[in-house]
């Protein structure tokens, strides 16, 4: 992941973003979710995702994903208080790879990827869903008069979010369909797809 030149931003050896794996597109959906970038000490920053305390095999998911990325230590803490645990880990580089990062809520400035990660993105389109999804999104039953069928929702309040889902969702030849900030995923075919590398969050 480095090269031999000296990084601007961290003064680390210049990133080869495109020998990163599937583990950091999900990251990077984990984060455009309900991730943050809070700056410490001495150039280090530290990237914390929050994630439903439920759900312990996502919590897992993401911390062996941090892992992977990082390398080092991830800290899983839990806040009984908020019934969520964080996923954290610090690193000089995490603004270098997630450049979204910046001042004020997400819903409130412009996120969009860049180029190098939208080639990512083209490599492993299911796991920036994935990681979306299980921040901010579900996967439940959808039903009317005489039929019940699963369906999955994801909720954003950042219209760029919302975008960049919606745009992975066409990478992967998905049908959806928008209320307000919701949007949601409901053709059979389209869910049978989703079920295979999402499923029931647990």
């Amino acid at each position: 992941m480095l090269g031999t030149l000296n990084c601007e931003r961290c003064g680390r050896l210049a990133h080869r973003y495109d020998e990163l794996t599937d583990s950091y597109v999900y990251i990077l959906g984990l984060y455009l979710g309900d991730g943050w970038i809070s700056r410490h000490r001495r150039g280090v920053y530290r990237l914390r995702i929050a994630l439903d305390a439920r759900y312990p095999g996502i919590i897992e998911d993401a911390a062996a994903a941090m892992q992977d990325v990082r390398g080092g230590t991830v800290h899983v803490r839990r806040r009984p208080d908020k019934n969520c645990s964080d996923v954290s880990a610090y690193w000089r580089s995490w603004p270098c790879l997630l450049p979204q990062h910046g001042t004020g809520r997400k819903h409130e400035r412009e996120v969009v990827l860049t180029a190098w990660q939208s080639r990512l993105v083209d490599r492993w389109p299911e796991q920036l869903v994935r990681g979306l999804i299980h921040c901010d999104g579900c996967r439940s039953q959808n039903t009317g008069t005489n039929w019940s069928w699963p369906r999955y929702s994801f909720k954003q309040l950042a219209d760029d979010i919302r975008t960049i889902f919606c745009d992975v969702c066409d990478r992967l030849g998905l049908r959806w369909t928008r209320a307000g900030t919701t949007i949601y995923v409901s053709r059979k075919a389209d869910v049978a797809l989703l079920d295979e590398f999402i499923g029931p969050k647990r």
